[in-house]
C-alpha cells in the first residue's frame, strides 16, 4: 500500500520560508511524476510544482522563482522549498504521485501552510 506523508507546514510571516517534505512508503522511482498541489478555502485544488522521474521540474506561474521542488531518491522523499511567501500562498498543501502504468494517483493527507501579513 502506497502512503505519502507530508510534513513541514506551519505558520510563517509574509516574506518568510518553509520547506515541505513528502515521504513515500515505497521507492519514489516507481512513480512517473510527483507533485505538490494546494487548496485554499473556497478554491479548487491547483498544481504548484511537479517533478519527473528524471528530475525535471515544472511550476505554476504564481510560484516560479520563489518555490523549488526537489527529490531525494535515496530517502524516498520529495521537497518543496518555499521562499518569499505571500499571504495568498496560504492553503493546505498535498503531495501527489502518479503511476501511469497502473493508472493510479496517490495523495497524501495534506499539511497546512498559513502565511500571515
Amino acid at each position: 500500500q502506497v502512503q505519502l506523508v507530508e510534513s513541514g507546514g506551519g505558520l510563517v510571516q509574509a516574506g518568510g520560508s518553509l520547506r515541505l517534505s513528502c515521504a513515500a512508503s515505497v521507492s519514489i522511482v516507481e512513480f512517473n511524476t510527483m507533485g505538490w498541489y494546494r487548496q485554499a478555502p473556497g478554491k479548487q485544488r491547483e498544481l504548484v510544482a511537479v517533478v519527473s522521474r528524471s528530475g525535471s521540474t515544472n511550476y505554476a506561474d504564481s510560484v516560479k522563482g520563489r518555490f523549488t521542488m526537489s527529490r531525494d531518491d535515496a530517502k524516498n522523499t520529495v521537497y518543496l522549498q518555499m521562499n518569499s511567501l505571500k499571504t495568498e500562498d496560504t492553503a493546505v498543501y498535498y503531495c501527489n504521485a502518479l503511476v501511469v502504468a497502473q493508472a493510479r494517483v496517490y495523495w497524501g493527507q495534506g499539511t497546512q501552510v498559513t502565511v500571515s501579513s
